[in-house]
């Protein structure tokens, strides 16, 4: 017996060409060793500036690399809110303090540092003086893939920072803000030497009050042998291949699922079954005959694919030919299929927890891993991760805090600005979580 078929295959190239989409981020970063190559300011014959990556694209490319996978933006956001802890506490009553800080929009200013330190390693404030320079009015975020550091002079200090969108090419140069940037070692004391209030260490006598009303403060997380632009330790996970590895098994899995589909059937028509309908019905002409077969492949289509047609009978005529073999009009098979992509779960649970441990986040407190392994740990041992995670967060909490103390203290406003943790308490406590000074 002849047995038909009507079967399609479906190649490789979709899967190949999806996968392409994933390029190397091992070479992201390509400025890690090495004295950075500084360029000319647009519309400037003398003043350099050094761009934030070799073609002065990374930090957008770094933003893309984060939103462009669930665990890393997730990673970010736990950290840039476990950052943020309990928002800014001040530590005393102060209604001169209470009301300057009631113009300075501080939790979107703290949260948009926080997010800038934890993705770039460095975040950069502006403080604006009143007209007589006796006190900071204003204190401004400025985003950080916006700003470039002018080349450090003879002395290693940097004077300036450029503020405008380098985003595809160099800005015009009536785009760019020059903005002097104050010693990032010591903001504060720069700041008194500029205004006219302390004397200057380097000549020992006291300086003319500066004009400048508006200065930079770049609030920085030191990585060893980087003058300008940190190079955050998450990106690890780009040089090493984590990211990569990640992203190709994720689009590798959406292409799969994409180009293959899930045959539940297989059915298997006798050769002459279909004229032999025709030949019972009186059909003769050629385009009713082709209409027919097509009808009868319809109603064998739907009677396996409808869901009104569960737990029915199909009736099939069969026969024994003289040979002693068993013919039958149809035979439907039932194909056991296994779920696409089930064979890549290990890898891509490894790959998550390797991102995961990048960013100093454990996989269970941002649900990286779903599944039975996300019932690994308790509630008290997520509530204590959860507290070391703040705890292990203190030295960059008191670096982000820099502009902002450098206002208290040209002010003169009582208290010192600090990011208190939230101290999770057990239910036996009668209450979700206290406040805890770091």
């Amino acid at each position: 017996m002849e047995t038909s078929f009507d079967f399609w295959t479906i190649g490789m190239d979709g899967v190949q060409a999806m996968v392409a989409e994933v390029g190397d981020t091992t070479e992201v970063f390509d400025t890690v060793v090495g004295a950075p190559k500084s360029k000319t300011l647009p519309g400037s014959n003398h003043e350099k500036y050094i761009p934030f990556g070799n073609d002065d694209q990374l930090p957008y490319e770094m933003k893309r690399l984060i939103d462009g996978d669930e665990v890393t933006a997730q990673c970010l956001n736990f950290n840039v809110t476990a950052l943020y802890g309990a928002g800014v506490y001040t530590g005393e009553d102060d209604a001169q303090a209470e009301q300057w800080i009631s113009r300075q929009a501080l939790p979107m200013y703290v949260l948009d540092q926080a997010t800038d330190m934890q993705l770039y390693y460095f975040a950069v404030s502006v403080v604006i003086l009143s007209a007589d320079g006796k006190q900071i009015n204003r204190l401004v975020h400025k985003e950080a893939p916006y700003c470039r550091l002018a080349e450090a002079d003879k002395f290693g200090k940097i004077p300036f920072v450029y503020y405008a969108n380098w985003h595809g090419s160099a800005p015009k140069p009536e785009e760019i803000e020059k903005i002097p940037l104050l010693d990032m070692r010591d903001p504060l004391g720069d700041l008194k030497v500029r205004m006219g209030l302390d004397v200057d260490p380097k000549t020992g006598r006291m300086r003319p009050p500066t004009r400048e009303r508006k200065f930079a403060v770049v609030s920085r997380f030191p990585t060893a042998g980087c003058q300008y632009y940190p190079v955050p330790y998450w990106s690890s996970i780009l040089r090493g291949g984590s990211y990569d590895e990640k992203r190709l098994i994720s689009v590798g899995k959406r292409a799969k699922l994409r180009n293959h589909t899930s045959v539940k059937y297989l059915v298997e028509v006798q050769n002459d079954y279909y004229s032999r309908i025709c030949q019972e019905e009186g059909l003769t002409d050629p385009e009713k005959i082709q209409e027919r077969v097509r009808r009868e492949k319809e109603n064998i289509r739907k009677f396996l694919s409808g869901l009104e047609n569960s737990d029915k009978v199909w009736v099939s005529k069969y026969y024994i030919s003289p040979d002693g073999h068993e013919q039958r009009d149809i035979r439907i098979n039932v194909i056991d299929g296994k779920k696409e992509g089930g064979e890549w779960a290990e890898d891509i649970q490894a790959a998550a927890n390797t991102i995961c441990f990048a960013f100093g986040v454990h996989p269970n407190m941002v649900g990286a891993v779903p599944g039975k392994a996300q019932t690994n740990n308790s509630g008290s041992d997520k509530r204590e991760l959860y507290t070391m995670k703040q705890a292990l967060l203190k030295p960059m909490k008191d670096i982000l805090l820099t502009a902002l103390r450098l206002c208290f203290a040209y002010n003169g406003f009582r208290g010192t600005p600090t990011l208190p943790m939230i101290q999770l308490t057990t239910l036996d406590e009668h209450r979700d979580a206290k406040i805890t000074q770091s």
